[in-house]
């Protein structure tokens, strides 16, 4: 691995070898999402627990400070929207040049394996990871599922990282899946981290699938509604932190977010 790739994936990774990345890219096909309408307000009270922020172009120059800021995930694909036909007809929205422009650590592109527009997705892949190898820019894998949640299985997932994998992400982001997910990240030779998908029903639901994927495997989380759309976001983002790089299992993690709940 090449010095330039190193170095960006350690910005990302911190030394103990655990992530927790923050996307707030969901406009790019959702619009102004509920919780998000000013994303710089925020993620102002919770961006100190995240290690990287997974963000578009446009929220990255107008919502997100350049002086201290924090390792940035550029969301390079898009061109679909909630009201179109597929979700899985994406495109690259960004110049190599732009990426290097706005010294974007690393950068996230979705796959949608299974879809009509596989090839497509999974050829925008290949082009990007040509493109960015050239630059030491490592490349994120995101196993999309669009709107068809079904197909977060082992089965599937597993699939899709280890295509990633082998088209030359240096990171997977995928779903956790609650039987086999060990399964999808041994077949997978690169880090992956978890999805968080839509808000869960509590937040103790979300420290089980949190605490479940890093005993299984995977090295940290891409967790963005379950945090922001939480009523005590800064409780839930220091609970998670705390899973992630601190070791904590469900139980320690409800009581930070407890008492950090009532602390504020």
């Amino acid at each position: 691995m090449d010095w330039g790739i190193k170095n960006r994936l350690s910005q990302l990774i911190p030394a103990d070898g655990r992530c927790f990345f923050l996307p707030i890219d969901h406009g790019y096909f959702q619009g102004p999402t509920s919780g998000l309408e000013r994303p710089q307000e925020t993620i102002k009270p919770i961006l100190s627990y995240c290690d990287a922020l997974f963000v578009t172009r446009g929220i990255l120059r107008s919502a997100i400070n350049p002086v201290g800021s924090k390792p940035i995930i550029l969301r390079v694909s898009g061109g679909t929207s909630m009201v179109g036909k597929d979700l899985a007809n994406e495109g690259i929205t960004t110049s190599i040049e732009e990426i290097i422009r706005l010294n974007a650590s690393a950068v996230g592109v979705s796959i949608f394996v299974g879809s009509d527009y596989e090839h497509q997705t999974l050829m925008n892949l290949a082009r990007l990871v040509n493109e960015c190898e050239n630059y030491g820019i490592p490349v994120m894998a995101v196993t999309a599922v669009g709107k068809e949640l079904e197909k977060r299985d082992a089965r599937y997932l597993a699939l899709s990282c280890r295509i990633a994998a082998e088209l030359g992400a240096r990171v997977v982001k995928t779903y956790w899946c609650k039987d086999g997910f060990e399964k999808v990240v041994k077949g997978c030779p690169v880090p992956v981290v978890m999805a968080g998908g839509p808000k869960c029903e509590s937040e103790r639901e979300v420290f089980e699938f949190v605490y479940d994927g890093i005993q299984k495997g995977a090295i940290g989380i891409n967790l963005g509604r379950n945090v922001w759309q939480s009523a005590y976001p800064v409780a839930m983002a220091k609970a998670l932190r705390a899973i992630v790089h601190e070791g904590a299992n469900v139980e320690k993690a409800r009581e930070i977010f407890n008492e950090t709940k009532i602390s504020l």
